[in-house]
């Protein structure tokens, strides 16, 4: 595959992910914001998302439809480079989205919560369509990997921002500021619901982040996420003819290895914000290493193979 080609499925479902994730953070803000007039919880869930990679900030720039439209935009222009790569259905699907999200960003009376909505909705039709559709081959894999770096890095982001100081683990009062603030995380990362299924409605902060950090089984941990990342890099370097021991898969097994094997004890008497920033440095390393490797090589690089 040329490596033009990866970089677009790479960025068209990563930047899908960022736009959903985004949309989402905003939706649980303003039903946060309903509920605390003083806007306390709802500051705290935004600061949570931090600066973008493709340079905007959701806290900061207003209209916040903006910032999700960009990503939207910059999908679909990833799609129309490969556009006789991936299907028909895909292509429909995501043209859709974008002339939706367009029209309403620029229609000065769209609500903003069915703004919001449409997004979510639309990428999850697309991620849909994608795995009925897309043959699950080399470009369907930079697919996952865009999809999966961008979670595992958002979700880490997240528990960094929310636990930046030492969390106890001892019992202790709950006031309905932090449990409003922990169940908007939860909702924020589509993760309420499971975890409600796997704790009951008792959030605290270490069950939290034991679901968001260690569970195998929610799709929106950085564990699950990392199994994906490892799965599909391996695959492609099978694809490529090479042993899957090169950079990219090394460090995705070391961050794999790491959340399979940790524990929430172990990790809560360290120190909580040194272990997330950690796994997601490892995501940057990750992203860099596939890069490097199978996209942007120097010349020399492709000669010699």
């Amino acid at each position: 595959m040329l490596s033009r080609v990866a970089d677009s499925f790479y960025w068209v479902r990563r930047y899908l992910e960022r736009a959903e994730h985004s949309a989402r953070v905003i939706l649980v803000h303003q039903r946060l914001t309903l509920d605390d007039p003083t806007n306390v919880v709802g500051r705290r869930l935004l600061a949570a998302v931090g600066e973008s990679p493709i340079g905007f900030s959701v806290a900061k720039d207003a209209p916040h439809q903006a910032a999700v439209t960009a990503c939207v935009a910059a999908a679909r222009e990833n799609a129309r480079q490969i556009r006789e790569q991936i299907s028909s259905e895909m292509w429909e699907q995501l043209n859709s989205l974008y002339l939706g999200v367009r029209d309403a960003a620029t229609d000065g009376d769209a609500d903003a919560g069915s703004f919001m909505r449409s997004v979510i909705e639309g990428t999850h039709l697309f991620h849909g369509v994608t795995e009925a559709t897309l043959s699950h081959g080399e470009g369907w894999h930079y697919m996952q990997l865009g999809r999966y770096i961008e979670r595992a890095t958002t979700t880490a982001s997240m528990l960094e921002a929310y636990f930046p100081e030492p969390t106890s683990t001892e019992a202790a009062s709950v006031n309905i500021g932090e449990y409003a603030e922990w169940v908007g995380l939860l909702r924020a990362c589509a993760a309420f619901e499971p975890y409600c299924r796997t704790y009951t409605a008792d959030v605290t902060p270490e069950r939290l982040i034991e679901f968001l950090l260690l569970n195998g089984e929610c799709p929106r941990s950085v564990r699950f996420a990392a199994d994906r990342i490892e799965d599909s890099l391996r695959a492609i370097a099978r694809m490529h003819g090479r042993e899957a021991n090169g950079r990219p898969e090394r460090f995705a097994g070391r961050l794999r290895a790491a959340l399979n094997f940790g524990t929430i004890d172990e990790i809560m008497e360290g120190h909580l914000a040194r272990y997330v920033a950690s796994a997601r440095k490892q995501c940057d390393q990750i992203h860099l290493a596939l890069f490097q490797t199978y996209i942007s090589y120097p010349i020399e690089t492709a000669l010699a193979r």
